[in-house]
C-alpha cells in the first residue's frame, strides 16, 4: 500500500511499518533423530505411491492404503527392532502408509509402540496414518484396562509418549467395555480428538449393534464421528459379512479387517504340518494347535492350487479376496521378513475374481467358519 493509500485509509498518528525485506521467520521443524549404527537406513523412493491403491476411509476424507502394516505379536515381539526398521521403511516405499498399533502389543506390552516409534520418527510424519488402541488388558489396577474416560485419556499419553509422537492419526477403543456406559467412552475419544491428541477415533471388535448405537450417540450428542471400525476377516473368518460389513457401509464407516491372512493359516505354511518356530509353534497352544491346522489343512491346499491358477501365492489371493469388498477400506497385515511383505503386497495386482472363482473358493470353505482359530482380539 502506498504512503498517500495509508493516510487516506487509517486514523491520525498511525503510522506504516516499514519491513524493508526482513526475512519471515520459519515454523519450527523437529529434527529427524536417525539411527547411524542401523542396517536399515530411510530413504524415500520416489515412485513408491505408483502401485499402492487408497481407499476413503468410509464417507471420511481419511484415505488408507489398501494394505497397512500391523504389529501384534511381531514388532517389539518376535521380530527383532533391526527386521523390523527394515520392514517399515521398506513397507512405506510400497506405498503402505498406514501402521497400525496397541498399547498392549509387544512383550513386554508397550514394545511395539517404542520400537515401531523410533522408526516412525525417521520418516515423513505428513505422509503417515499412524493407529493406536487401547482397551485390553495392559497395567494393574481398574484403570489398566477398560475403556473409562480415566482409562483411555492415560492411555493415549502413554502411547504418545512411548511413539515419541505428538499424536496419533487413528485412536481406536479396543473393545467394548461392559463396565463402562458407551456414552463415556464416546465422549473420552471426542475429548482425545479435541485435544490434538488424535485426529480420527474408531472401534475395534466392537459388535454390528454396538457400532450402530455408538454412530447414534455420536450425531445425537454432537461428537467426533467413527471412522473406523476393525473387523477380524477372512477366508477362514466370514461372520463379518452377515453384520458389521452391511452395518459400517449403511453408517459411512470404513472397514479395517486385521488377520488377513488368518495368522498364518493362510500363507499356507502348515500343509505339512506346524514347522519349528513358526506362529502356531511359539504361541497356540498344544493339542488345540494340531486340531486347528488340521482342520483346514485340505482346504488351505485347494486354494493354494487355484491361487497358482490365478497366478498368485495364496497369501496375495487370501489379500485380494478380502479387498474385494468394497466397504473393505484397509486390509492389516503382519510381517517376519522384508521379502514376505514385498511378496505379499503384490496382492494389488490383482484385485478382480471372476465369479466362478468365488463359486470355488464358497465351495472350498464350506464349513471353515467353524474351524477358523480362536484368536484373541488384535
Amino acid at each position: 500500500m502506498s504512503t498517500p493509500e495509508f493516510i487516506k485509509r487509517t486514523p491520525p498518528n498511525v503510522k506504516p511499518v516499514q519491513r524493508h525485506g526482513q526475512p519471515i521467520a520459519q515454523a519450527a521443524v523437529r529434527p529427524v533423530q536417525r539411527d547411524r549404527l542401523s542396517w536399515h537406513q530411510f530413504s524415500a523412493e520416489p515412485a513408491r505411491y505408483q502401485a499402492m491403491a487408497f481407499r476413503n476411509c468410509g464417507r471420511s476424507g481419511l484415505k488408507l492404503s489398501a494394505i497397512s502394516l500391523g504389529s501384534w505379536e511381531t514388532f517389539g515381539g518376535y521380530v527383532g527392532a533391526e527386521l523390523a526398521r527394515g520392514c517399515i521403511f521398506n513397507a512405506f516405499n510400497l506405498g503402505i502408509t498406514h501402521f497400525d498399533l496397541a498399547n498392549t502389543y509387544g512383550s513386554p506390552p508397550g514394545r511395539a509402540e517404542i520400537t515401531v516409534g523410533r522408526t516412525l520418527r525417521e520418516m515423513p510424519r505428513e505422509e503417515l496414518v499412524v493407529a493406536t488402541k487401547a482397551g485390553l488388558p495392559f497395567g494393574p489396577g481398574p484403570y489398566g484396562q477398560g475403556a473409562s474416560r480415566k482409562a483411555l485419556l492415560t492411555s493415549i499419553e502413554q502411547s504418545l509418549k512411548r511413539l515419541g509422537l505428538d499424536y496419533v492419526d487413528i485412536f481406536y477403543s479396543h473393545r467394548p467395555d461392559p463396565n463402562t456406559p458407551l456414552e463415556e467412552t464416546l465422549r473420552a475419544l471426542d475429548q482425545i480428538v479435541r485435544q490434538g491428541k488424535a485426529l480420527y477415533i474408531g472401534l475395534s471388535n466392537y459388535s454390528a449393534a454396538e457400532l450402530s448405537e455408538a454412530v447414534r450417540l455420536v450425531r445425537d450428542l454432537n461428537l467426533s464421528p467413527i471412522t473406523v471400525q476393525q473387523v477380524g476377516y477372512n477366508l477362514l473368518r466370514r461372520g463379518a459379512e452377515q453384520d458389521v460389513l452391511p452395518m459400517a457401509r449403511d453408517l459411512g464407516v470404513g472397514v479395517a479387517a486385521f488377520s488377513s491372512l488368518a495368522q498364518g493359516l493362510l500363507t499356507g505354511k502348515y500343509t505339512k504340518g506346524i514347522p519349528e518356530g513358526s506362529r502356531a509353534a511359539r504361541t497356540w497352544a498344544s493339542p488345540k494347535r494340531e486340531e486347528i491346522v488340521n482342520s483346514v489343512r485340505e482346504r488351505v491346499r485347494q486354494l493354494q492350487e487355484l491361487a497358482r491358477e490365478r497366478g498368485q501365492t495364496l497369501p496375495q489371493m487370501a489379500i485380494a479376496w478380502t479387498l474385494r469388498q468394497p466397504q473393505v477400506t484397509t486390509a492389516l497385515i503382519g510381517a517376519s521378513d522384508i521379502d514376505q511383505l514385498e511378496e505379499n503386497a503384490k496382492a494389488l495386482e490383482k484385485l478382480t475374481f471372476t465369479s466362478d472363482e468365488l463359486k470355488r473358493i464358497d465351495a472350498i470353505l464350506l464349513g471353515a467358519a467353524a474351524t477358523a482359530p480362536p484368536v484373541a482380539a488384535e
